[in-house]
């Protein structure tokens, strides 16, 4: 098998979730994925983008909502398969239906449609070396460098050194900041960016063998999903009765073919909106960011974005102002993540 061959990879773009974290921006009706937050096209068309390079990628799968079909449908490629689920059940299931909708020796390179990555290259060497590592029978994780001691993500403690990566010691919890801190300062923990790599055959096997009953049930609600042009419908009686999980809980966890692939690509799951400050170029020497009309006057390290009514700030430090027509948000940087659990995020 030459490299070109052992590269080859499909492209399993997991397009989901409410978005509440980045409210009032991002809400249901239109989640973080389909906005344009960073550059010239939306989270969800860069996602796309990344994965276009036909010397090492297949045609795309996109598995995503009931909800979101039609704004996937018209952001992504022309030829792109869809895979919409009648309900959400975490990413172990999604992952799985894409697996029964590709040939068993087909590598999976599977990726959140919501992120950031700043460095495309090193996404795709990154991907070359878990293509290698995937078609070798290992299911592989993106170890994503860590630039600070971040308590909002998983980490990835490596393990011995294989032939273009490392064992995977041990998946880790979001930590607290002490432990985090611990470690950057031990070195040899990457962050856990969600992106993963492997055969269909051998994430399936893995499924079957960790979450039987998720594995049926998927099994069953492929055997009697219906096509409809481009988009697959799995049966919606066979998912609804799946007990959802994320694939780090169902089968990472629990495999002993765990490897990771170290990568630094200017990453972020823009989880919140410190998180959208922090990979938007400041627009002064005081590390303010600013969209749409504001004037801030003595202000630190503050975020404007306002889709019309005009912002004033005066002499504040790390907070963060959000104006979406009816709805303001005003937090401080660091209560970014609880942004979510407010009322009007999650609809109430």
């Amino acid at each position: 098998m030459t490299m070109r061959e052992m590269a080859r990879m499909t492209p399993v773009i997991l397009c989901g979730g409410e978005g509440t974290r980045l409210w009032p921006r991002s809400r249901k009706a239109c989640p973080k994925p389909f906005l344009q937050l960073v550059g010239e096209s939306s989270l969800f068309e860069q996602a796309c983008k990344r994965c276009s390079d036909a010397r090492q990628f297949d045609g795309l799968l996109v598995v995503t909502s009931n909800d979101h079909a039609e704004l996937a449908a018209a952001k992504a490629p022309p030829g792109s398969i869809m895979i919409v689920e009648p309900s959400g059940k975490g990413t172990a299931p999604a992952i799985a239906l894409a697996a029964h909708r590709l040939p068993g020796e087909a590598i999976m390179l599977v990726c959140p449609s919501d992120h950031h990555i700043a460095d495309s290259a090193a996404f795709r060497a990154a991907a070359l070396a878990a293509a290698k590592l995937a078609g070798e029978g290992n299911l592989v994780a993106f170890g994503i460098h860590p630039e600070s001691p971040e308590t909002g993500y998983g980490y990835i403690r490596r393990g011995e050194p294989i032939e273009g990566g490392y064992r995977i010691a041990q998946f880790v919890e979001k930590p607290d900041l002490e432990r985090a801190q611990s470690f950057l300062a031990q070195g040899g923990y990457s962050w856990n960016g969600g992106l993963f790599a492997f055969r269909a055959d051998r994430f399936l096997e893995e499924l079957a063998a960790q979450r039987p009953a998720m594995a049926e049930l998927v099994a069953s609600a492929v055997e009697g999903g219906q096509e409809e042009g481009p988009r697959f419908h799995p049966d919606a009686a066979s998912f609804a009765a799946i007990r959802g999980d994320s694939i780090d809980y169902a089968v990472m966890e629990g495999t002993t073919r765990a490897a990771m692939v170290p990568v630094d690509m200017g990453w972020s799951d823009i989880g919140n909106w410190q998180a959208l400050r922090d990979v938007l170029p400041a627009g002064d020497a005081d590390g303010n960011v600013v969209r749409g009309p504001a004037e801030l006057h003595e202000c630190r390290r503050v975020l404007v974005d306002s889709d019309g009514p005009r912002v004033s700030v005066l002499g504040l430090e790390d907070v963060i102002v959000v104006v979406d027509g009816d709805e303001v948000l005003v937090t401080s940087a660091a209560h970014a993540q609880a942004v979510g659990k407010l009322r009007g995020a999650s609809g109430q």
